[in-house]
């Protein structure tokens, strides 16, 4: 055998190798997400962000900036597993926030709709 044959056969072993575990790093984040403390309306920036667990208790007279409809469910910035009552949020790296929440940074994610 040439060598290129040998170095072919190594490069599709560990591609194959690769492939396989790239499952098994998704469960590792997943796990990791599943241990993240949920953030608190007292914490400095979530207070900051005017944060809420429930965007339905948002008053629009005293917050101009929330929109009837707006829910950390629907903004861009929440990632996670959809459906999930807890996910991450880029805004606040470290913490979970509750999907029917909202902050003052929400964005409507593409393809979205409000509600």
């Amino acid at each position: 055998m040439s060598d290129s044959s040998v170095d072919r056969r190594t490069l599709l072993k560990t591609a194959v190798a690769g492939l396989v575990a790239l499952p098994c790093a998704g469960l590792v984040r997943r796990a990791e997400a599943d241990e993240l403390p949920h953030l608190s309306e007292q914490d400095s920036l979530g207070m900051a962000m005017g944060y809420v667990h429930d965007a339905k208790k948002v008053d629009p007279n005293k917050v101009p900036q929330y929109k009837a409809g707006s829910f950390c469910h629907n903004c861009v910035q929440l990632t996670g597993k959809e459906g999930d009552e807890w996910r991450p949020c880029n805004l606040f790296p470290g913490k979970l926030v509750n999907k029917d929440g909202w902050c003052k940074v929400w964005v409507l994610k593409p393809g979205a709709k409000p509600g």
